[in-house]
């Protein structure tokens, strides 16, 4: 464990020094992320503008969600950026050199680069979250808050999983370019709230494929308070996804051929 750390400090100095070439690039990018984070916002607002509730969710409780989904996908997208390059080294043999070093090639992908351009989401979502979470009628109880917590995780390393198999999926799929729009388009689904869909596809959102439980599912912990059934239900989707991505990961570079070869 020791030894992945300083890997991974030498990944994040590494993309640090990078970024500390092109500043103004950085910002600009930081700029852009905290203006969707408030293009996005204003539609909340819009909507509520003449309506207090739309499916039982309320100003208050659709603001926490915005917050959760631009945490979790800031959250890949800054931990995890490397696995958005996995299409181009497969493209270009570079992935060559990532299955022949002395280290698990899986953490190596994922982490190899870090986004700093997604700071400034994150830090603006969590201070959406903590806002509108402590000014709600009914503070959340500390149960609440560790449904909240476990949930989020879940988010996060459901959307990772999502990410890594679609990034997988070039290995296979050589000239199929941009798979990471997938990925945007499942967390767009996620940052509505889910009691707008019928019961039949809140339940396919929930048990068959997961959109649920990259946001509503984490606010639903606050909203309603605890529930320890959705928490077992994140926790096994969790579970699952994280075997699921890992062994397909495996199996793919077995079927991995070189383009220099």
């Amino acid at each position: 464990m020791k030894r992945y750390w300083q890997i991974y400090k030498l990944f994040f100095t590494s993309s640090l020094a990078r970024e500390l070439e092109f500043r103004a690039n950085f910002f600009a990018k930081l700029l852009l992320s905290l203006t969707w984070i408030g293009f996005f916002s204003l539609i909340v607002l819009v909507v509520f503008s003449n309506s207090d509730s739309v499916a039982g969710w309320n100003k208050n409780d659709s603001f926490l969600l915005v917050g959760v989904a631009y945490f979790i996908s800031g959250c890949i997208d800054a931990f995890a950026f490397g696995l958005m390059e996995i299409p181009q080294q497969v493209r270009q043999g570079t992935l060559d050199l990532v299955i022949t070093k002395p280290v698990d090639s899986q953490f190596w992908v994922s982490t190899r680069r870090f986004n700093f351009d997604r700071i400034g989401t994150l830090i603006a979502a969590t201070g959406i979250i903590l806002w509108f979470a402590l000014h709600r009628p009914q503070l959340p109880s500390g149960l609440d808050w560790l449904g909240f917590a476990i949930m989020l995780i879940v988010g996060v390393g459901l959307f990772y999983c999502f990410n890594m198999f679609l990034m997988t999926l070039g290995i296979y799929f050589v000239r199929v370019d941009n798979l990471w729009v997938l990925g945007e388009t499942a967390m767009n689904v996620s940052r509505f709230p889910a009691d707008i869909f019928s019961a039949q596809v809140r339940r396919v959102f929930l048990y068959i494929i997961p959109f649920s439980l990259l946001g509503p599912m984490a606010v639903m912990q606050i909203k309603n308070g605890f529930d320890g059934q959705i928490v077992l239900i994140g926790l096994g989707w969790l579970a699952f996804a994280a075997i699921g991505s890992r062994l397909f990961w495996r199996r793919a570079l077995r079927s991995y051929s070189s383009a220099s070869s």
